[in-house]
């Protein structure tokens, strides 16, 4: 019978939900009373959606929804951006760098909310429409409804009719509610909850960012709708944000008392339509300093430097409180810095007055109790100090006190008078005072006592010059504090020291003002040190009053034996003096066929014919004619030719360029010929060779004597077999030396001269470098004079068809005869 009584009903429903037409209530209400198989029966049989008809959906949990739509990122068009910022940076360089705090909270856009389905709503919450209410029914009949509040401010109850709810808080219409279902279902007990919410319109107004309207959920409050908006523009207030409905002012909301105590009372919920209003911002104060939080403040009626100091976060442990400065504006416009004491009451009550700014002062210095180790030390810095400590205390270890590089022997105290402020240097023997604690080189340290430790030049390498802490750089401080203090009751304490000691330079005037103190300073002596003689330049000043300098000459060794009674002044100069040629060695290279060939050293006045009598002579297959001898000091002088030939070929070849008016092949010739030889002298190498007769220094006891000099060198070819031809030839190159051929055979067996060669200027550069004019010598008879082995025959360029230079003859030869030079030492 029971389901008969439903059968009509089901045979009108099941075609209608097929069709796609409207379904009372009351209908599917009769649908859900069958089995849960037939019901699936019906609805695959007609092709009905069961869960349209069930409204089992209502029990999913709706998507999460974006409530709060926040800015496009791209609102804001770029080059207004980029102007706001501008103009922000700008603002902060005219306020010493400090920028108004807080704004950076709600600067920008973001990029999640959670869904207001997710967070319990307050019973206080005023129902409107678009809200969805849900209530669950159990007992004598089960359902799950979903019931929007229409327009009208009512939900329809199926069976029961509407129910007007607008304007109601949650917790009312959910007790009215329940009345009314225990009322009208009798056995029927209901659970009410909030589905979705509605969203509203809100407006952002005054000094936003993006100042306009808003949609936003209905459970949104002040500081959200100040996110959708992007914050508030710095010229808007942080401190008295308000909020109106209606034309009427509501309430007003400090952001200080989010930001700074998270207080979030005063964060009122909106209602469709309310109004956020950003006035403009009001009177500003500054602090810096020693604060955790410099910056622009907004200041809310009166204010007191604590509540300024507060609001920044309070003071570092680093502060200085007694002398805090206020720089603010006088009566006529002027800045004027005034002064307040933190540390009592009424310098914290001091007002704060619109434009101030607080700057809290650091501690410069640790006033007291302390010792200093800087320098070439494994643990530097300020150390407490006790009375009666001494070095010993401080460095215990050398090894581990001190770093691999320090200088052991040496170090200095600097030390602070405390009545007259002026300091003083202490040497410090940092050996002895470690090996004996408690002696007399274990100095008593004082208070603000400075220990300088150095680093030895001999245990520094090249990759740790970073760590280099040489006397130049730890003296140079104190040399200009005692420069600085000095006045004619106290004359400058400073001494300089030169010669052969480990390190030369200008020191402080030790206490025991000994020589041997400041020698120890300095390093002590080198090994070329002469002990027999020194001396000291004193500045003095006659009975006129007019400067003088004194000479003193002193005993080394007696001053160093500690038997000198002569006490150092200030500004005194020590020369230590060198032992004469100390370990000075000169020596000369033999090389080729020379008997026993090698470096020799040699005495102060020995010649070369003493030394080749040491090395055994030559050999018999030496070419003395040719032999190469060349010197140090030569060679930096022909080096010096060949840079002055090069610019002045430079200045030559521009002078070409600028004379060829056209591109003749003549002017190109000569312009490639000027380079040609401006890259030979660019290539040559100076050999600083000097013409002798080797036969004539080994045979002849009246030939010239030469004397030696360091660096010299003898190079003894072999017999030669050839003469070479160079210059404007068609083929530079050595020809077998036959008897009878004269320069002209000679020439052309290498093709004869090319059209660019002077053949009235040609030359020959014999073995021994010594150069001969065919064309003018009547040793030669002419052209056709015989050669002989080594000899070098040069054909020149023609410079009277380029312009007359005569400076490329000049130069030429000296190529080449360096070549020669070179060639002939090469083929050894």
């Amino acid at each position: 019978m029971r389901f008969k009584r439903y059968l009509l009903p089901l045979i009108v429903l099941l075609p209608l939900a097929a069709h796609g037409q409207s379904i009372s209530q009351s209908q599917i209400e009769q649908f859900k009373q069958l089995p849960r198989a037939q019901q699936e029966a019906l609805a695959r049989q007609y092709g009905v959606n069961l869960d349209d008809l069930t409204g089992s959906r209502s029990q999913q949990r709706p998507q999460s929804v974006q409530v709060v739509e926040p800015v496009d990122s791209n609102s804001d068009d770029d080059s207004k951006q980029a102007e706001r910022e501008a103009q922000e940076e700008a603002q902060a360089k005219k306020n010493d760098g400090l920028r108004p705090y807080g704004y950076d909270l709600f600067a920008g856009n973001p990029t999640t909310f959670a869904p207001v389905t997710e967070i319990p709503v307050p019973s206080e919450y005023t129902l409107g429409p678009g809200d969805v209410l849900r209530i669950q029914l159990w007992g004598k009949e089960n359902q799950n409804l979903e019931l929007p509040i229409s327009r009208d401010g009512s939900i329809s109850f199926p069976q029961s009719g509407p129910m007007s709810i607008a304007g109601l808080s949650f917790d009312d219409a959910k007790q009215q509610i329940k009345k009314r279902i225990s009322e009208q279902y009798i056995g029927v007990e209901a659970s009410v909850s909030l589905g979705e919410l509605r969203s509203m319109r809100v407006f952002v107004l005054g000094e936003s960012r993006n100042p306009g309207s808003y949609s936003v959920s209905s459970l949104s409050t002040i500081t959200n709708a100040l996110y959708v908006s992007g914050g508030i523009k710095q010229t808007g207030s942080l401190r008295n944000l308000q909020h109106k409905r209606n034309g009427n002012l509501v309430g007003t909301l400090d952001l200080y008392d989010l930001l700074m105590a998270g207080d979030s009372s005063a964060d009122n919920r909106l209602q469709p339509g309310d109004v956020i209003f950003v006035p403009p911002v009001g009177k500003r104060a500054g602090i810096d300093g020693e604060v955790y939080r410099p910056a622009l403040y907004e200041l809310k009626g009166e204010s007191t430097l604590a509540e300024l100091v507060e609001m920044a976060g309070g003071l570092t442990p680093q502060a200085y409180p007694q002398r805090i400065n206020i720089e603010r504006t006088n009566q006529d416009f002027l800045r004027i810095i005034a002064e307040a004491d933190y540390t009592t009451q009424k310098g914290r009550r001091a007002r704060i007055r619109a434009g101030d700014k607080v700057d809290i002062p650091s501690i410069s210095d640790i006033t007291g109790q302390y010792v200093e180790v800087k320098g070439a030390a494994t643990r530097t810095g300020k150390f407490a100090w006790i009375p009666g400590m001494r070095v010993s205390s401080l460095l215990q270890n050398l090894d581990s006190d001190l770093m691999p590089t320090a200088d052991k022997r040496y170090a200095a105290i600097v030390r602070t008078h405390q009545e007259t402020d002026r300091i003083s240097v202490l040497n410090l023997r940092l050996r002895e005072a470690l090996r004996q604690e408690g002696g007399k080189e274990d100095l008593l340290l004082e208070e603000k006592d400075r220990i300088l430790i150095f680093s030895d030049a001999g245990k520094v390498k090249g990759g740790e010059k970073g760590r280099n802490f040489t006397r130049e750089d730890l003296f140079n401080p104190v040399l200009q504090r005692l420069k600085t203090q000095a006045s004619p009751a106290n004359p400058q304490q400073t001494i300089r020291i030169s010669g052969p000691v480990r390190y030369p330079g200008e020191y402080p005037l030790p206490a025991t003002r000994s020589i041997k103190d400041a020698v120890f300073v300095a390093g002590g002596l080198k090994d070329s040190a002469s002990l027999y003689q020194a001396e000291v330049a004193r500045y003095t000043t006659d009975e006129s009053g007019i400067g003088q300098t004194k000479i003193l000459d002193v005993n080394l060794a007696q001053a160093m034996a500690g038997n000198l009674n002569l006490q150092l002044e200030s500004r005194d100069r020590i020369l230590i003096k060198s032992i004469p040629d100390f370990a000075k060695t000169r020596t000369i290279e033999l090389r080729g066929e020379v008997r026993y060939p090698g470096q020799y050293t040699f005495r102060d006045g020995e010649t070369l014919s003493q030394v080749l009598q040491r090395a055994g002579g030559i050999t018999s297959n030496a070419f003395p004619r040719g032999a190469v001898f060349s010197r140090e000091k030569l060679r930096q002088l022909e080096a010096q030719r060949l840079r002055e030939a090069e610019k002045r070929l430079q200045g030559d070849l521009l002078g070409v360029q600028l004379e060829g008016d056209n591109f003749s092949s003549q002017s190109v010739d000569r312009t490639q010929q000027v380079q040609d030889l401006l890259e030979d002298v660019q290539e040559s190498e100076p050999v600083g060779r000097l013409v002798i007769n080797l036969a004539r220094v080994l045979s002849d006891p009246d030939y010239q004597p030469i004397r030696l000099q360091d660096g010299d060198t003898l190079s003894v070819p072999t017999i030669p077999q050839s003469v070479t031809v160079f210059g404007e030839v068609q083929f530079p190159t050595s020809h077998l030396h036959q008897k009878g051929l004269t320069v002209d055979d000679y020439l052309e067996r290498s093709g004869g001269p090319t059209r660019q060669a002077d053949e009235s200027r040609i030359y020959v550069v014999k073995a021994d470098g010594s150069v001969m004019l065919p064309e003018q010598s009547q040793w030669f008879g002419g052209r056709s004079e015989q050669l002989e082995p080594g000899d070098t025959i040069i054909m020149p360029i023609d410079v009277d068809r380029l312009n007359q230079l005569e400076l490329w003859t000049n130069v030429s030869q000296i190529v080449y005869q360096m070549a020669l030079g070179a060639a002939a030492v090469g083929n050894l």
